[in-house]
C-alpha cells in the first residue's frame, strides 16, 4: 500500500501518514463485509437495534477525541467540531430506531395474502467529501447499517482522520468487526473499485457534480443505484419588507461558515434594489465582525481553507482588480487563511455562476418578486436556499418557485438528520436523512400468497 501525508491546515505541519488502500485491497474488504452483512441482516432487529445504539453510546463518549481530531485535520472550529461529533452520535441515535420500524405492507387482492418486505441491498459502497468528514459519513452509513447492510466507506483523501476513528469506535462498541470498514485511497483506486465492483449493490457519493456525473455513468453499467449530493450555488433572497438589521447580521454566517467550504452555502446574496445601499451599509460591519483564527480558540467563527491547492482555487475567483465591496480580516504566517470576502460583480460574472467553495460572496440587487425568483434559479444547482421576509403569502409563493431541495425563510438552517436532504437539477440525485433513509438502502420484495377457497 502508499502512504499519504495529511496536513493540518492551520499550521501546514504534517499530522500523519495514512496508508491507502489498493483495488485488491478493496477486493478483500468487500469479500469479507458480503460475509458479516450476511450475519448482520439475520439479527433481529432488536439487536440491530441495540448494537447502533451502543455504536452511538461509544461516539458519545469519545465526542472531545473526535472534535480535536477534526480541528487538527480540517481545520474546524472547536465549538463547531463538538458539534459535528454530537451530530454522529445524534444520527446514529435517530437510526437506530429504524431496525424495529422497517414495515413491509400488506396488500389486499384477490385468491390470497400479498405482503412486502424490504430487504436489505447487501455492500454499500460509500464517498465522502474533505468539508464534513465525519457528519457527511454518518449520513451514509448509519442508515445504511440501520436497513440490514454492510458498508464500505472511502473517506476524503485531505481529511480521514475522524471517518478512520469511527471505523475503530464501531469495532470497540461491539459492532462485528467487518460490518463497517473504512479504507482511506484515491478517489480513481478505491472510489472507482467501489462503482465498478460488481458486489458493492449501491455508491452514495457527495462531492463535486463533475466527479458525481462519472459516478453516474460509471454505476450505469451495472444498473447499481446510486445516491448523489453534488454541487451549489445557493441565493440568499432578501427582499424590502423583511427585518433588514437581521438579514444582513446573519448573512455571513450563511456562507462563512466552515470557511464557505459546505455546498449549501448562500454564496448569492440577492437583495431588492430598494435596499440594495442600506443592506450593504449593514453588512459591512457583520462581515468584518466574523472572527477568523485559530480553531483552537474558543471565539474563532472561521478557520482556515483545507489546503494549499484549494487556497489557490479559491483565490483565483479574487485577481487584482476583481469589485470587492469590503472584505474581513484573516491571520498571517503558516495555515491556507482567506479573509471573508464580498463581491459586487456582474449577473454573468464566474464568480456569480461558478461554486467557489470558499469565503467569497456576491452580493447582485434585484428589481421585484419575478426577478428574484429568476436569477435565484439562473444556475445549474439547486441544493439549498434562504429567503427573507416577513410577508407569508409571498414566503410561500417564492419558496415553491425557487428551484432547490432545502429552504429556510429568515433563517440559514438546511440540514437536520430527521428531515431529508438532497437537491435539484445538478445538485445531486436521491434523498439522505430524514425517517425514510433507511428505505432507499432496500429493495421492495412482494410475495403473494394463494389461499385456497373451503
Amino acid at each position: 500500500m502508499s502512504v499519504s501525508q495529511v496536513i493540518n491546515p492551520a499550521t501546514e505541519e504534517v499530522l500523519a501518514d495514512v496508508e491507502q488502500f489498493d483495488e485488491a485491497g478493496v477486493d478483500d474488504a468487500v469479500a469479507r463485509a458480503k460475509v458479516a452483512q450476511r450475519h448482520w441482516a439475520k439479527l433481529a432487529p432488536a439487536q440491530r437495534a441495540a448494537a447502533l445504539r451502543a455504536f452511538a453510546a461509544t461516539v458519545d463518549a469519545h465526542v472531545d477525541e473526535l472534535a480535536a481530531l477534526e480541528v487538527a485535520n480540517s481545520g474546524h472550529p472547536i465549538g463547531q467540531a463538538e458539534g459535528e461529533a454530537g451530530h454522529v452520535r445524534d444520527v446514529l441515535q435517530f437510526y437506530s430506531a429504524s431496525p424495529e420500524r422497517l414495515s413491509g405492507k400488506q396488500i389486499p387482492v384477490a385468491g390470497g395474502l400479498d405482503v412486502t418486505f424490504n430487504e436489505p441491498l447487501g455492500v454499500v459502497g460509500v464517498i465522502t467529501p474533505w468539508n464534513f468528514p465525519m457528519t457527511i459519513a454518518a449520513w451514509g452509513f448509519a442508515p445504511a447499517l440501520a436497513a440490514g447492510n454492510a458498508v464500505v466507506l472511502k473517506p476524503a483523501e485531505w481529511t480521514p482522520l475522524t471517518t478512520m476513528r469511527l471505523g475503530e469506535l464501531a469495532v470497540e462498541s461491539g459492532l462485528p468487526a467487518d460490518l463497517f470498514q473504512v479504507l482511506p485511497g484515491k478517489g480513481s483506486v478505491v472510489g472507482e473499485r467501489f462503482v465498478s465492483h460488481p458486489d458493492i449493490r449501491k455508491v452514495v457519493f457527495t462531492g463535486s457534480t463533475e466527479v458525481g456525473t462519472r459516478v453516474m455513468a460509471g454505476a450505469a453499467a451495472q444498473i447499481k443505484r446510486v445516491t448523489l449530493e453534488l454541487g451549489g450555488k445557493s441565493a440568499n433572497i432578501v427582499f424590502d419588507d423583511c427585518d433588514l438589521e437581521k438579514a444582513a447580521a446573519t448573512a455571513p454566517y450563511g456562507v462563512f461558515d466552515n470557511a464557505g467550504q459546505d455546498c449549501c452555502s448562500r454564496s448569492r446574496i440577492l437583495v431588492q434594489r430598494s435596499v440594495y445601499d442600506r443592506f450593504m451599509e449593514l453588512l459591512e460591519p457583520a462581515v468584518k465582525g466574523v472572527v477568523v483564527g485559530h480553531p483552537n480558540v474558543r471565539a474563532t467563527e472561521m478557520g482556515p481553507l483545507v489546503s494549499r491547492p484549494h487556497w489557490e482555487s479559491v483565490s483565483a475567483y479574487v485577481p487584482e482588480g476583481a469589485p470587492v465591496a469590503f472584505r474581513g480580516s484573516a491571520p498571517s504566517g503558516p495555515g491556507f487563511w482567506f479573509p471573508p470576502t464580498v463581491l459586487t460583480p456582474q449577473r454573468t460574472d464566474r464568480t456569480v455562476t461558478e461554486e467557489i467553495f470558499g469565503p467569497v460572496v456576491t452580493v447582485l440587487p434585484f428589481d421585484d418578486e419575478a426577478d428574484a425568483i429568476a436569477l435565484a434559479n439562473d444556475t445549474p444547482y439547486g441544493l439549498s436556499g434562504s429567503l427573507w421576509t416577513d410577508n407569508v403569502s409571498r414566503a410561500i409563493r417564492v419558496s415553491r418557485a425557487v428551484e432547490a431541495g432545502n429552504l429556510s425563510v429568515n433563517s440559514h438552517s438546511s440540514v437536520r438528520y430527521n428531515t431529508p436532504f438532497g437537491g435539484f437539477k445538478q445538485s445531486g440525485l436521491g434523498r439522505e436523512l430524514g425517517p425514510d433513509a433507511p428505505l432507499s438502502f432496500t429493495e421492495t420484495k412482494n410475495v403473494f400468497f394463494a389461499v385456497e377457497e373451503l
